[in-house]
């Protein structure tokens, strides 16, 4: 096999590195944030972050704002950190007060 990276996939073929295929900017941001958070912390947070911003579109599920509130209904004060997609619900009448950080709001 050829030495350095493939652009087919986003894995090295020979080392098995994973590595950012996406020209975002903002997304190799984050990337660069969460290897450096997930390298010197201990917790497993940063390391899902991390492998989830890896994943292409496809392998992104969405998720909705009703499962979204009824993941977090006990809780107050928190932010809701989803890597990919929330889809609003047209049937929720009411929707509770909610911080959250998402690439896509639809």
């Amino acid at each position: 096999m050829a030495r350095g990276r493939r652009k087919s996939s986003g894995i090295n073929a020979e080392y098995g590195e994973k590595h950012q295929i996406s020209d975002n900017v903002y997304l190799r941001l984050l990337v660069k944030l969460y290897r450096f958070l997930s390298r010197r912390t201990d917790a497993k947070f940063n390391k899902v972050i991390l492998k989830r911003l890896f994943m292409s579109r496809q392998n992104r599920p969405a998720i909705s704002l009703a499962r979204i509130i009824r993941k977090t209904q006990n809780t107050s004060d928190k932010i809701v950190v989803v890597v990919g997609t929330v889809t609003c619900d047209n049937r929720l009448i009411k929707v509770p007060k909610l911080k959250s950080l998402c690439f896509k709001v639809y």
